[in-house]
């Protein structure tokens, strides 16, 4: 190949790598985008409906409280000081039985004469709300509703508002009904994304960073200015642009803000309107973990394809070598071209063998793996789909029976079984990892008990009968009721394999001690070997003949009780068999740190 050849096959093989790399990383960067605009779209969704499910508990209220006797007699007539008092406490009782922040009477000239926070120093009482919109609305016949800043208490709310008739169907006054708003936002702070609520004008009233508040997603127009001080909406706050910069990706927005940090931000925003409510809410994912994702990705697969080229010119390289090697020795005397030829064909039949073995190797790990995965999977849905098997039996004699009721809770059994099968294979998903699994509260008897259903099978095929000596008064433990059964069902089992099929008993006790609880499985086998007592939880290990079993049952159940903070042991009896002991944390122990 001439030198000029060789360069342009160089930089042609170097422009087709580019042009790969750059495809992989548009077809990742909007693979990556989409999943993240669909989780997006999907948090604003439940965002809104939370919102708007709190907003409708109180919408109607002010209209159920305006038609009281209580309310309507006090804004019927004059009161005196001992009715106004009398209100107040009947306000304040109310305002705490429905849970609002505040409940208060308005006179027809915006005076507000009683109030449930009468005792308090930013008291309603005494003020003139005039100027807020809810109370226009409804002193004119209407149902009010406003969002603003408290101009008393400075506290963010939502206000509800009603007319209050008397018996000749007059108004004569307004009940108002406030809720806050600090509680919903303070529930946002511990997810991982940003949640913004702007009012008609564009203005942020509710945001996860505070640095965000009472700043304009819309241009500050002298109209919208003129508005928000008429109503006084944001009572004295001053308001600044958000200073926000917007760009679109494949019709995706992206929008760029300074947090409290300082730090400018590239977000993915979607959003979404709340017409009964004038908001509209705003959904934003920091863009910066899903483009390093991308950067990885692209950076993952140009490795890739550098080894690749690496290997390919390594193996060019050689074969170039041994090419000179061969004409060098082609050169040589006669009895140098016969031996020359003898190793080269040697060299070449052992460089085949090579690659043949290889190959082999490749495919035997290939083939290992696939069936390590599939033995894991079956060996751990064995036992609840033989289950499923005899109730569904158990259910069609039933049916033909007529017996719905049974055969209706037999179906339950099998759906319930179908659900821990597919517990159990996400579990195996998890066996090198902690799980994100909560611990539960539950109880060690129906564990037990659910256990024994699944295994019934195995263990009734293998004459073994199951002594369960439970105590009835053992304390709750903590765990996951679905990976408890699955360890017991597990220990069961191995029980049933150490009698050889032969049949014994199998028995089942539990101690509590303190901040544990103990349950003991144990067998009537040859027992466990000294030595392999500490290799027996290793992934893998088994005694068994080749093809019963990959010696994963006993290394799950271990990681799962380490999971719920316990510990997996064994020891022999001193009268024969096995003991497995499972040794679980009482939940009167760790209550609080659970919770």
């Amino acid at each position: 190949m001439t030198g000029s050849r060789r360069i342009w096959t160089v930089v042609m093989g170097a422009a087709l790598c580019l042009a790969l790399v750059f495809a992989v990383e548009r077809l990742v960067r909007a693979s990556t985008f989409m999943e993240a605009q669909e989780t997006a779209e999907n948090t604003l969704r439940q965002t809104v409906y939370a919102l708007e499910g709190h907003l409708r508990r109180y919408e109607v209220l002010p209209a159920l409280l305006a038609r009281q006797v209580e309310v309507r007699s006090f804004l019927a007539t004059p009161p005196g000081s001992a009715g106004i008092e009398q209100m107040n406490l009947w306000l304040k009782h109310t305002n705490r039985v429905i849970e609002s922040s505040d409940l208060y009477l308005i006179a027809p000239d915006g005076t507000t004469l009683a109030a449930s926070n009468f005792d308090q120093s930013d008291s309603f009482v005494g003020q003139n709300f005039t100027y807020r919109p809810y109370f226009t609305t409804a002193i004119a016949g209407g149902s009010g509703q406003f969002f603003g800043l408290g101009t008393t208490s400075g506290v963010r709310g939502y206000y509800f508002a009603s007319p209050v008739r008397d018996w000749a169907g007059r108004i004569v006054g307004v009940v108002a009904l406030k809720i806050g708003v600090d509680d919903l936002e303070t529930g946002w702070l511990a997810s991982t994304h940003h949640t913004l609520v702007t009012d008609p004008d564009g203005i942020v009233f509710m945001a996860t960073d505070p640095v965000w508040r009472y700043r304009g997603l819309l241009p500050l127009t002298p109209d919208r200015i003129a508005r928000t001080k008429t109503s006084r909406r944001y009572a004295d706050t001053p308001l600044y642009p958000l200073g926000q910069r917007e760009s679109a990706d494949n019709g995706r927005s992206l929008v760029t803000l300074a947090g409290s940090d300082g730090i400018a931000r590239e977000y993915l925003a979607v959003n979404r309107e709340m017409p009964g409510a004038g908001w509209t809410v705003r959904v934003l994912f920091d863009t910066g973990p899903i483009r390093a994702q991308v950067r990885l990705a692209v950076a993952a697969f140009a490795l890739l394809l550098g080894i690749g080229l690496s290997l390919g010119w390594a193996l060019w390289q050689r074969r170039a070598r041994l090419a000179e090697r061969i004409a060098l020795q082609a050169r040589a005397q006669a009895e140098l071209e016969r031996q020359v030829a003898e190793r080269t064909a040697d060299l070449r039949h052992a460089n085949d063998e090579l690659h043949r073995m290889q190959a082999d190797m490749i495919q035997a790990g290939k083939l290992a793996a696939l069936g390590r995965m599939s033995a894991a999977l079956s060996h751990e849905i064995n036992q609840p789909l033989a289950a499923a098997r005899n109730y569904a039996d158990s259910a069609a004699l039933l049916i033909e029976r007529g017996d719905l009721p049974r055969a209706s809770d037999n179906i339950a059994q099998i759906l319930s079984l179908i659900d821990r099968m597919a517990t159990i294979a996400r579990h195996l998903r998890n066996v090198a990892r902690k799980p994100n699994e909560p611990l539960k509260t539950l109880s060690l008897h129906d564990a037990v008990t659910d256990a024994l259903q699944v295994a019934e099978t195995r263990l009734r095929a293998s004459n073994v009968e199951v002594r369960n000596k439970l105590p009835k008064d053992l304390p709750m433990v903590l765990g996951g009721p679905v990976r408890l059964q699955q360890v017991i069902v597990n220990l069961l089992s191995n029980a049933a394999d150490a009698m050889d099929s032969t049949g014994g008993e199998v028995e089942l006790a539990a101690a509590s001690d303190g901040d544990t609880v103990t349950l003991t499985v144990r067998d009537h086998g040859p027992g466990v070997a000294p030595a392999i007592v500490d290799r027996i939880f290793d992934p893998f290990f088994t005694t068994k003949t080749v093809g019963s079993g990959l010696g994963l049952g006993l290394s799950i159940s271990y990681n799962i009780v380490k999971d719920f903070g316990g510990d997996l042991r064994v020891a022999n009896h001193p009268d024969g068999g096995a003991v497995f002991s499972v040794i679980l944390q009482a939940a009167k122990a760790l209550q609080p740190a659970a919770q």
